[in-house]
């Protein structure tokens, strides 16, 4: 299974602590905050990891070379000065990823989730890894039904966790949708293409009741270090 990290974001709530080096690369208890993903894609048998990257892109090269420490190709898909938003990121990653479906991580969560527990070939078009809401985020994002299917509308509402396996077919069965004539790299979000495959009944789900967290400030960061600090 290949895999997908988004790392261009320009982590402007985490100032000033990204003015010199992206979110992914921040330390925490000990490692940057993407290496705790690499890791584990290692440990699943990932081959190909594509890093997106836009602000401050320069930066990552130097920090994980080519991937071979973890036993990984590393791939970075430059997206210019501005990100593509997710959807543009991913379709512009699928040029470097086989016609298989692929894990993508958001590059600025940390999470102690196994990924081995993913399916790797989902039974539509993608599956979620989705965890209790945190304060940030007390109304949820998606429903996820007694059967595993994920819809965007419903009660009891969780968050989507920034985890998932996707089948390129997500997007390309849509392409007309997002892709206009003469633009090379079009700039869009996932989330909509999403809540379509779920009106179809193409999207699964699984809740995770481990550790998360959104690391979207410098506070959420430290408190993080600190209980990874302790625990070590």
């Amino acid at each position: 299974m290949d895999a997908l990290i988004f790392a261009a974001g320009k982590g402007e709530r985490m100032r000033p602590l990204t003015e010199h080096t992206p979110k992914p690369l921040l330390s925490v208890g000990g490692k940057r905050l993407i290496e705790w993903h690499l890791e584990k894609l290692a440990a699943l048998g990932c081959g190909t990891v594509v890093i997106n990257t836009s602000w401050l892109a320069e930066c990552f090269p130097p920090a994980l070379g080519d991937g071979s420490r973890w036993g990984l190709n590393l791939v970075y898909s430059y997206e210019g000065a501005e990100p593509l938003e997710t959807g543009g990121g991913m379709a512009k990653a699928l040029a470097h990823l086989n016609d298989a479906p692929f894990i993508a991580v958001n590059g600025d969560v940390f999470c102690d989730a196994d990924f081995s527990r993913l399916p790797h070939e989902p039974k539509g078009l993608a599956h979620l890894l989705l965890v209790d809401n945190p304060e940030h985020n007390p109304h949820g994002d998606f429903v996820l039904r007694p059967d595993g299917r994920v819809d965007s509308d419903g009660e009891a509402k969780l968050t989507f966790s920034g985890i998932g396996v996707y089948r390129p077919e997500l997007l390309l069965r849509c392409r007309d949708r997002w892709q206009t004539p003469g633009e090379a790299h079009p700039r869009f979000k996932l989330a909509p293409i999403l809540r379509a495959a779920m009106r179809e009944g193409l999207v699964t789900g699984q809740r995770h009741d481990g550790v998360w967290l959104d690391i979207g400030t410098p506070q959420r960061l430290a408190d993080l270090d600190a209980a990874l600090t302790r625990a070590r």
